[in-house]
């Protein structure tokens, strides 16, 4: 298995960007904006409070309190926590942040992490749902689960009450990873229920939280971390919800950050489906099962490494046969400068039949892997 390097809790970068988390006022927008003009938390706390306020978000008050933090008691103290809780500190643009998540408008400066965060969970569908949901809902949520899991995908979801919880639950049983995305800190498990699910979690995933540890959730953080939790994902799945809920915020943002949005139809009589309903009628991809989120993801934004180790560039390709992945690696071993093949060195480079070779590269490019190209040539299928 590929691991991810952690770099030392008392990293002075580590350090800079906590104690930033813990000036009142500086949310993910405020601190991108301060970090994006200045170049580093640490040049932030240098800058005089009217130049902080001259950037856009900043108020005086922000400002003042920024000059104001030069006591990093509070760095000192969440860090001394995650030493000794063994919570990793991640931050945004170091080895260990997830790619995917740095591709969206306001990623989180940082990530407190229960657990390891891996390569192959660029591999990821979240499940989102309604925290009242019916047995339909849980029952459905844990079967898209597991077939995501085993076949090689890390399911995402907010380790909420009903649809989030049986995701967990369903992926954990088929023996795949999870990651719960919480509101509050990590150490501060939100339903308290959940606290022993979450520590499951973590050791078959991540828990994680852009929250101090012990930072209790409120109302407003919920819909905040719904952005983490379509930003860390390919696609994200509505179960169940209401026409106004959590899950089709969340639906919303991944749509808004390029992701796919899928959706569980339901009975027409249940209100916990009219969201899913509506999603549905304004383009979502009807779910019924797992392998109608699988034949709708294409190219990733880049290649992964699956748990085993094999390097993926399509997540379609977790579902190839053993000819099929023999196809596929003759065409990559044959690409002139990583663009295109010459089919009758694929041929040669596969050793199978030429009839073989055609049929299966014709189900490569049914499943958006391949393309075929004029003048007898073959190509990947670009992410664009």
């Amino acid at each position: 298995m590929a691991t991810v390097v952690r770099h030392p809790i008392d990293d002075p970068l580590i350090r800079a960007h906590v104690r930033l988390a813990g000036v009142p006022g500086v949310g993910p927008r405020t601190r991108r904006a301060l970090v994006e003009r200045f170049g580093s938390p640490a040049a932030v706390f240098a800058a005089a409070a009217a130049e902080l306020a001259t950037v856009q978000g900043v108020g005086v008050k922000t400002a003042t309190a920024i000059a104001a933090a030069v006591d990093d008691t509070f760095a000192t103290g969440v860090l001394a926590v995650c030493r000794d809780k063994d919570v990793q500190v991640v931050t945004e643009g170091t080895d260990g942040y997830p790619a995917l998540l740095a591709q969206i408008p306001d990623p989180p400066g940082l990530l407190f992490v229960r657990g390891d965060l891996q390569p192959c969970d660029a591999l990821a569908v979240a499940i989102v749902g309604s925290r009242h949901a019916t047995s339909y809902g849980r029952r459905v949520a844990w079967q898209l689960a597991g077939g995501l899991a085993r076949a090689g995908y890390t399911v995402v979801s907010g380790l909420a009450r009903g649809i989030d919880a049986a995701a967990h639950r369903g992926a954990l049983d088929a023996g795949g990873r999870t990651i719960a995305v919480l509101g509050g800190g990590v150490l501060a498990v939100y339903p308290p229920e959940h606290d022993d699910l979450a520590t499951e979690i973590a050791g078959r995933g991540a828990v994680m939280s852009e929250a101090p540890p012990f930072a209790e959730p409120f109302r407003g953080a919920f819909p905040q971390r719904n952005r983490i939790v379509s930003g860390l994902s390919l696609g994200t799945i509505v179960v169940q919800g209401a026409e106004t809920s959590g899950a089709m915020i969340t639906a919303r943002l991944a749509g808004e950050q390029g992701r796919e949005v899928f959706a569980v139809p339901g009975p027409i009589d249940c209100r916990m489906s009219r969201g899913c309903h509506r999603l549905i009628r304004e383009g979502a991809k009807l779910v019924e099962s797992v392998d109608d989120v699988l034949e709708e993801l294409g190219p990733l934004f880049r290649s992964t490494t699956t748990i085993e180790g094999r390097v993926v560039r399509v997540p379609a390709e977790l579902q190839l046969g053993d000819v099929e992945r023999r196809v596929l690696a003759a065409v990559d071993a044959e690409l002139v400068d990583g663009v295109t093949a010459d089919i009758d060195e694929v041929v040669a480079a596969s050793g199978l039949a030429a009839s073989q070779v055609l049929a299966t590269l014709g189900v490569l490019e049914m499943r958006r892997i391949l393309r075929r190209l004029p003048g007898n040539r073959v190509g990947r299928q670009s992410a664009d």
